[in-house]
């Protein structure tokens, strides 16, 4: 069976504060049947730029990035935030340069989500994965509304032996962070997050997981200033075997 070559896109946030996430990425992906090439190229998305107007330097950053992932068959991503804007927003950025145009919809075009890519394109799932726990799932904004991102995720946990998924009120609401919003308006991102805390902690959940390590970080962090015992991880760590290291938020 030929390997499909796929090009893992890191992301900011995984590359600088938890690098386990890219680890976790490939080990499911080789787990997976494919090829993974992690390429030198890469650097930021260019999301924050986009979110506040620098347009001048979102277009720098994504023919950068267009440069360093276009020879490869498909590019995946471990955020619907990052895969989001790749995939949605970089042909409105070229939307008036035929030179660019074309390049930034071929890469957008085979740009996916992690999870999406290993329970759709794939049809993989996990085997051999234990952790006993009870667990539950935010769904992130740009994931979920950009890129359909709903039930795979759900569907990649389900095989996992002792793992119990349970619903979260409001699992589609924002968490609060929103990128540059939490920097930008941190009282109305921390009533919400405070929010989100609160019906997590509702849940009884020993875990909660997510597909953004952004979301996963403000909604740790809003947990441990509240004392709570919940831990936070990426959900593809689960996926990959990888759960059975420190949380988000705690010390290596």
């Amino acid at each position: 069976m030929t390997q499909r070559k796929v090009a893992l896109f890191v992301t900011c946030l995984v590359d600088m504060m938890r690098p386990r996430i890219g680890f976790a990425a490939i080990r499911a992906l080789e787990a997976a049947g494919c090829d993974v090439v992690v390429p030198e190229g890469q650097t930021c998305c260019g999301q924050p730029a986009l979110n506040s107007g620098d347009t001048d330097h979102a277009i720098a950053l994504a023919k950068q990035t267009i440069v360093a992932l276009e020879p490869y068959e498909a590019v995946v991503v471990p955020s619907g935030s990052c895969g989001g804007t790749i995939r949605c927003h970089y042909p409105e950025l070229f939307e008036h340069d035929p030179a660019w145009l074309p390049r930034a919809q071929a890469v957008a075009g085979k740009t996916w989500e992690i999870m999406a890519y290993l329970d759709e394109i794939c049809g993989w799932k996990p085997e051999g994965v234990q952790v006993d726990a009870k667990a539950t799932y935010h769904d992130s904004c740009s994931g979920l509304r950009e890129l359909g991102v709903k039930a795979q995720p759900r569907r990649l946990l389900k095989p996992i032996a002792g793992l119990e998924l349970t619903p979260l009120a409001g699992e589609e609401t924002c968490c609060g962070f929103g990128g540059t919003f939490c920097v930008k308006y941190p009282a109305i991102s921390n009533a919400i997050v405070g929010e989100k805390a609160d019906a997590i902690e509702a849940t009884g959940a020993d875990l909660l997981l997510a597909g953004d390590l952004g979301c996963l970080m403000n909604m740790a962090g809003k947990l441990n200033r509240q004392g709570s015992k919940v831990r936070a991880f990426h959900a593809i760590e689960l996926i990959a075997g990888m759960g059975d290291g420190p949380a988000i938020g705690e010390e290596a």
